[in-house]
Order: C-alpha cells, then structure tokens, then sequence
C-alpha cells in the first residue's frame, strides 16, 4: 500500500484542500451530522488553543473560558444546549472522558501542533465509540500520522500576561527498513493569571509510532502525558458580576491572615498529571474480511483545592464527632479534593463485507478504579503548602489515631461490556447508503463510602439498548440529504451515589447528618435524537443544512457546588424537549479570500415541573439552561501563500442559568484575529513563519457562559405554596484581550 502523505503543518497546502471557509469545513458524505476544522485552520490559531476552542465557532458550540490561551482546567463546553458532560471525547478510538463526571478537560489533551483534524458530532455517537454518556455527541480528536523522513518542528511563543511557550517535534521518518516511522514531541508552557493571583504552567508529550503494510493493514502505539500546575479563575454570581466586574471573586496576591485568609491564590493551586496510551491496529485480511482492536490504558491523578479553615473541635468525621484536631481555632487550611483514577479497555469488531453489505461485530470492555479523597493540608504563616498534591499522609491533618481527617472519601469501580452489531448497505453505486445498528450496554459499578455513616457499600447494575438507524442520498454527485434516528443515553455521575455528611443544626453548628443523600436508583439519561439534512458539495460552495429533534427523559445536569465548583453534583431534570436547525457553510478561495459562516437556532422547553423542598416548582414550559436561541459564527480568511490573516467571530444570545428562567446572561459577540507571514526556505529550516494571534480583539468584558446552575435564582412560590428558597448561580469569566506572537519552523 501506498504510504499516506503527510500534512506537515508547515506546508502549503492547495487552495482547495486546505482554504474551503478558511479550514472549517470539509466535504461530508455519512449519514450523521459532524463539522470538522483541518490542519490549515490550525496552523494560524495560537499554538496553545485547546480542542474547545478550535471548534468555537462551529454550528451550536458554545465554549465557556476562563483564560484567553485555554490553559485552565476552569473551561467547559455545550454542544446545541447539551453540557459537556454529555459530550463523548475520543483520540484516535480510545476515551478522554473524565471517569467519574464525565467531562472533559481539553488542556489534558495532546498539543495543537500533533492533531490532523478535530470532529465535532453533534447529534450523537458512532456505533462503535467507546463511551457511556454521549447523549448530546461526539468530539473526534486525530493525530497527524509520523511523517516519512526524519525532520521535526518547532515554535516559541510569547504574549500577553507574561505567557511563553515552546514546542518541539522529532520524526524518526522510517526506522530502518522496517515500515515503521514515529514522531515525539514535548511543550512547555507558562503564563499568569489574567484576572487573580498565581500562574499556569504546562508540561506535555505525545508520541506517536504507526506501522503500515499489506492491503490497508497498520498499527500505531500513541499517548499523551501531561503535567500542569494551573491557577484558579472564581467563578462570579450575576450580582457580584453587576457591582464587581472582572474583579469578582479576586484571590489575593499576599496572604493576609485574619477574616481574608482563604482567598489567597496559593491554596488554590491545582497540580493534575494524567497520562493516555492507545494501541488501535486494523487488520485487513482480503477483500472481504478485516478486524480493528484499540486496546488502552489510562492514569489520572489531581487535585482540586480550595481555601479553607478549621478549628481544634466541633468536627466530624462522616457522621461522628472527632474530639480534636492538631490546630488552632480558625487556622488556614487547604481544602483538598483528591482525585487519583485507573482505567483500561479493548474496544474491537470484526467487519465483513458480502455484495451491498458491510457488517461490524464489535464488543467494547471497559474497567475503571476511581478513589476520591477530600483531606486538609496545613499551611504556613506565608499560606503555602509543603505539597499542593495532598498525596502524603505527612502533610496531612491527622485526627488523634493518627488517620487523615477526611471530610468525604469514596471509592468507585466500574465495569463496561458493550456488544454491538450493524450493517452499512450501500446500493445503487453508493447513491444511497443506509446504516442500521444495535448496542447493548452493561455497566455494573460497585464502591464504597469510607467515612463513618449509614452507607458504606453502593452497587448498581444498568443495562440500556441503543437501536439507531441513518439514511444517505446522493441526489447528484454534488447534492445529498441525509437522516438519521438514534438512541443515546448517560448513566449517573458516581458522585451521585453517595451520602455526604456535612449537615448543620438550626444555629449552623455541623452536626454530622446527611447534606446530600446519595442514591442507586437515579434513573439513566435516555434520548431519541432525530436529523434530517441537506448538504451541498460544489466546486464552489460547501454547505449544509441540518434539523434536529431530542426528546430526553431523566435528563440529568451536572453542576457545582456552591463552596467549591469543582465538586459535581446531579439533578433529575425530567423530561426535555429540544429542536432547531444548524446551517454550515463555506467557499473556495476567490482572489485568495475564503470566507465561513455557521449559524444555529435552538428551540427548548422543559417538559414538567420540578419537585423541591417539599413542594413543586413551575417549570414546565419553561427553556433549558444553557441553550440559547440563537448562535453565529463566520470567519474571512486571506491567504496568498505567504501573507495570511483570518478574523473570526461568534455571537450567541442569551441563556438562562435557572430551570425557572428567573437568571440569565446577555448575549455575547466576540472576535479574534490571526496574522502572519510564510517565508520560503531557509537552509535547513522549512517554510518559518511568524504569526500574530490576538483574542478579544474588541476588548468585550463578558460572563461566557454558565457553570453552576440553580432551580430558581429568586425565592418563590410552588404550587403547593410553600416558599422555595433561591440560590446563585456561577458563571465563568471570559478573558480580555490578548495578543500572542509566534516564530514556527520545520527542519
């Protein structure tokens, strides 16, 4: 076989290939709805703009940052009014998806430079991806393949807010005569907190080895290691926004013992090392016959801290009292919440094509270790830690039996077997190509609550089917429609399982009982999600225009808690409605112009009211959280070859923060710019190339978008009469503006 080529991201690509809307968008010819950004869209960002942010401005993302260069971990995204915790996250077959929660935490990802393309699936999952909770779609991430000769490249980049960064790629180009060729690559990264105290930095590598023979056989061994020490951007209320601005929530740069003693940025450190190892081999037998396997590993370890304080007694450990605790009445802690989780897995199918059919036969298994910890660490009279990691019982406060006191710890395993089976039949020379398949999940989770309490041992068992079925017609060879019916579903976050025990009596005074009861009978997130489509795939013009429908029952959204927004709680939301239509579109260069537009309007209502405090709030007809009406991207790209420049934009309108609709964010519009300019080679150095990236180019102070949410902002009345209390919402704080200059070259 015919080795690929190689996109070097340095490389200039042909007009046609690389510049349709600029990058943003490819010809698409399944029976889903997905929108992809290429290699060429790519290589003009900053170098360290996260999947997230790559995919912006793409039909019905909304990406919610904290910082302009997508650094921090306090990022997240929503895909046509669904959380990111409904999206499924997969790099080259194997899942990204935190274990637990299920988000995604795309500064944990691989470096930009190393992606090939990212897709965006909107609607739903593949068949055949490895996840539990796509109910609302799929980001496909994919590595460039090593190239053919030995060579590399490297960037330096430096901008606002004191942010450098460097990378470097190797490529072994062939080893050997051995058909096999690799690429390793480490980046460096720093840069301060825009908005509060403290700084980020970033330690990564990816690798890739790929092995090719046969008729279309290969096999590649690729991972990702990643090491950060980031910041802390608070999150803001909406009163606190209206009086405060970008100063809301400001952690202080000195530690100032006394009644402000908490918000100093050093106890708010959050160290994470994660590291992902895939192995995917496709086998291809004859004509006929061929086999894929993607066995993976994965490890994860971080902590989410949070300023603290604790006095010598009037303690609990779960729900009994503690006598006393080696510290002095209101003393300055860390309040850490540990995270440390394994997982493996093998998905793998068996494909055979006969006549019109191609049939898979696939089994997917997954198992997953998860140990959550919530310690406290001493600190001294400057307010550091002597471990911001918190994975040493040294540095711990120990009760009198010399045990870490914990103010919650739970211990989680689960098992995934998944069977699935489907056909892809093609008829009339492909003019018309139907997909029909069927997936049974089984997820079995078993753990334990290891403080003292009424719950020690949790255990469930789920089981869904997932039918699907998608329809493809090419029309003419430029013009197809397409439909698809799929069923997609999300077990509970493990979270919700558990008891916690920080209950208060009338007066405040913890007293050990239940905050929040856990529970193994929360139902599974179930949706039948429909599309209907038309695309256009001309010379000219590459466009597409899908509608949608979702219809969710135990529709569940994760949110944080008020004292620290990375603890994830669950809430059964009932019944949800969603439809509107996404519309995709962009050209071929003209006079070196090629200019992209996406454009979605979303249209939601939640299906009944909701059961609180006794009582039973009104929300029926009300819209979804997170889900604004309407969206706009576009972008407007020059490129001759050697000066480039591509300004994008993206509106968005409001959204509501409340299931009452009594909260909400205005509408939001920003825009970034791209510069640079492509030197011919010199020397050794291939094609260098300086680029300039400024974000937020208007300077917009916005909240974008919605963290935690509330049932109801302002206090108000259930239809029994009983006076329901509101609470706040959180909101994540968008970056002003920032430039960031880059010198790229390959070799």
């Amino acid at each position: 076989m015919q080795a690929k080529k190689v996109e070097y991201i340095t490389t200039r690509a042909t007009p046609e290939v690389v510049q349709r809307g600029g990058g943003l968008i490819r010809p698409q010819h399944g029976t889903q709805s997905i929108s992809e950004v290429g290699r060429s869209y790519m290589d003009i960002q900053a170098p360290m703009a996260s999947a997230f942010q790559l995919v912006s401005i793409l039909p019905g993302a909304n990406v919610m940052t904290s910082d302009p260069f997508g650094i921090s971990p306090n990022t997240n995204i929503s895909v046509r009014g669904l959380n990111g915790d409904a999206l499924g996250y997969v790099l080259e077959g194997m899942p990204l998806n935190d274990i637990a929660a299920y988000n995604g935490y795309p500064n944990q990802f691989a470096d930009t430079e190393n992606y090939s393309k990212i897709g965006l699936q909107q609607g739903s999952a593949d068949l055949d991806s490895p996840i539990l909770n796509a109910a609302g779609g799929l980001m496909k991430l994919s590595f460039l393949d090593p190239a053919l000769k030995p060579g590399g490249f490297a960037s330096f980049s430096y901008g606002s807010f004191n942010t450098r960064r460097g990378f470097i790629r190797l490529e072994t180009g062939e080893i050997g005569h051995s058909g096999v060729r690799g690429f390793v690559s480490y980046s460096n990264t720093h840069a301060d907190n825009w908005r509060s105290g403290g700084y980020d930095t970033r330690q990564h590598i990816d690798f890739r080895l790929l092995k090719e023979w046969g008729q279309g056989s290969h096999a590649s061994l690729l991972g990702s290691w990643n090491k950060a020490d980031t910041s802390y951007y608070p999150f803001t209320s909406l009163a606190d926004w209206k009086t405060y601005g970008t100063h809301s929530g400001k952690l202080t740069q000195h530690f100032q013992p006394g009644e402000n003693s908490t918000n100093y940025w050093r106890l708010a450190r959050d160290p994470e090392e994660t590291l992902y190892v895939g192995a995917p081999v496709h086998l291809r037998f004859n004509q006929r016959f061929s086999f894929d396997i993607t066995p993976y590993a994965q490890s994860a370890y971080g902590n989410f801290p949070y300023g603290s304080t604790l006095s010598s007694t009037g303690n609990y450990y779960g729900s009994q009292p503690v006598s006393s605790l080696p510290v002095r009445d209101g003393q300055t802690v860390r309040a850490d919440y540990t995270q440390r989780s394994y997982r493996a897995g093998v998905n793998m199918a068996f494909h055979a094509h006969y006549k019109w059919n191609d049939f898979v036969m696939g089994y997917w298994y997954d198992y997953s270790d998860d140990n959550e910890r919530q310690p406290f660490t001493s600190v001294g009279d400057d307010g550091s830690a002597a471990n911001i990691w918190a994975d040493k019982r040294r540095n711990r406060i120990l009760m009198s039996d010399g045990n870490p006191y914990l103010a919650g710890a739970f211990h989680t395993m689960s098992q995934t077997n998944a069977l699935y089976i489907g056909d892809h039949i093609s008829l009339m020379d492909d003019s018309l190509a139907m997909d029909i398949g069927f997936k049974e999940v089984m997820l079995h989770r078993w753990g334990t609550n290891d403080v003292p309490g009424s719950q020690r041992n949790v255990t469930s068992n789920r089981q869904e089917p997932l039918p699907r079925f998608g329809l493809r017609w090419n029309i003419t060879k430029q013009d197809q429609i397409f439909l698809n019916v799929n069923t997609n579903f999300r077990a509970p976050a493990v979270s919700a399982y558990y008891n916690s025990y920080a209950g208060v009596d009338a007066n405040g005074a913890a007293n050990g009982s239940i905050s929040q009861a856990g529970t193994n009978h929360l139902k599974n997130e179930y949706s039948v999600a429909e599309e209907f489509g038309y695309r256009r795939t001309g010379d000219w013009l590459t466009a597409s225009l899908t509608f949608f429908n979702y219809n969710f029952r135990n529709r569940q959204i994760q949110t944080g808690e008020a004292n620290n927004p990375n603890i994830i709680t669950t809430i059964n939301a009932g019944k949800q409605t969603s439809r509107g239509v996404d519309v995709e579109l962009g050209t071929r260069p003209w006079h070196h112009i090629s200019p992209y537009a996406s454009f979605e309007y979303l249209h939601t209502s939640i299906d009944n009211n909701i059961a609180t405090g006794g009582d039973i709030l009104p929300t029926a007809g009300k819209t979804a959280i997170r889900s604004p009406h309407f969206q706009v991207g576009a972008g407007l790209r020059y490129d001759d070859g050697h000066f480039f420049s591509m300004i994008t934009m993206h509106y968005m309108s409001h959204q509501y923060s409340t299931f009452m609709n009594d909260e909400r964010i205005p509408s939001i519009m920003t825009a970034d710019l791209s510069l640079g300019y492509r030197f011919n080679n010199v020397g050794f150095l291939h094609q260098p190339t300086l680029r300039l990236n400024l974000s937020n180019i208007s300077n917009q102070r916005y909240l974008s978008g919605v963290n935690s949410t509330a049932l109801n902002a302002h206090d108000t009345t259930g239809l029994h009469g009983t006076r329901i209390s509101g609470s706040a919402p959180g909101y994540y704080i968008g970056a002003p503006f920032a430039a960031l200059a880059s010198l790229t070259a390959g070799f």
